[in-house]
């Protein structure tokens, strides 16, 4: 079974075939959202809106544990994930696609791991997203004929509010090129469990370092948002034939074997 995380439309009956919607509960709490399953094509999926069906969970309080753990005892394989995110480029413009390969953490509240109590687990996060994930929906965008940048590295703030000017220009020196608040922990959360994860971020606006363009606001995010829903459900009807059964070429699945101390 594939596992999609987003919102925002991408979501609901319109989005495949044989619809339901369950309620689960895990170890760590309830997630966000009742997981819709369904089929896409031939293609069995479950699909959790990561800030509630209504968006009124915030990034900070987003259950990101119960979340994952929901999609691996549902026997979830690979996470396709949405996000929406500001451009620290000028190559990446709003409206742009981009499938990122780094991450770096900006938050400070969230729980980040599953191996809080009697266990460590180190994982393993050099390579973050998996690379075979990222690179079908590198392929697939360009196929379909989207804007779409197939690496760049994503710094997660801790949010609600948008960055300073003084942050967004700092984060553009730590080489970071697109700011979003919810890959991390939700990416390594995946790779504890055991699931191949890549996310699509959305380009929505040029965060606040622009400064002749107007600061981030949640009415430009919502905008853009909106006009890239479709782009995203696109890509993933399209690339969900092209993930293998068999995960081979990356390590996400096993990562966590040699990582527990």
């Amino acid at each position: 079974m594939i596992g999609i995380i987003g919102g925002s439309g991408l979501e609901g009956p319109k989005l495949f075939s044989e619809f339901e919607e369950k309620k689960i509960s895990t170890p760590f709490g309830n997630p966000s959202s009742a997981i819709a399953f369904g089929k896409i094509g031939k293609t069995a999926v479950a699909v959790l809106s990561r800030h509630g069906k209504n968006h009124s969970i915030n990034p900070s309080n987003v259950n990101y544990r119960a979340n994952i753990w929901g999609f691996k005892e549902l026997g979830v394989t690979h996470i396709l994930a949405a996000s929406a995110c500001g451009s620290l480029r000028e190559k990446i413009s709003p409206g742009d696609l981009v499938v990122p390969d780094q991450f770096i953490d900006w938050t400070t509240k969230r729980n980040t791991s599953f191996f809080d109590k009697e266990k460590v687990a180190h994982i393993p996060m050099a390579k973050p997203f998996c690379g075979v994930l990222s690179k079908i929906f590198f392929e697939t965008g360009r196929k379909l004929g989207f804007k779409i940048h197939g690496k760049g590295t994503v710094v997660t703030i801790e949010g609600p509010r948008f960055s300073t000017k003084a942050e967004s220009l700092m984060f553009r020196s730590f080489g970071a090129d697109i700011i979003n608040m919810t890959t991390v922990p939700e990416c390594v959360l995946a790779r504890e469990a055991g699931i191949c994860y890549s996310v699509i971020a959305m380009a929505t606006d040029y965060d606040s370092w622009r400064s002749h363009d107007e600061s981030v606001t949640i009415g430009i995010v919502l905008k853009l948002m909106k006009e890239n829903a479709g782009k995203v459900k696109n890509i993933f009807a399209d690339a969900l034939p092209k993930i293998p059964k068999k995960r081979l070429g990356c390590s996400c699945e096993t990562d966590i074997k040699s990582a527990i101390i």
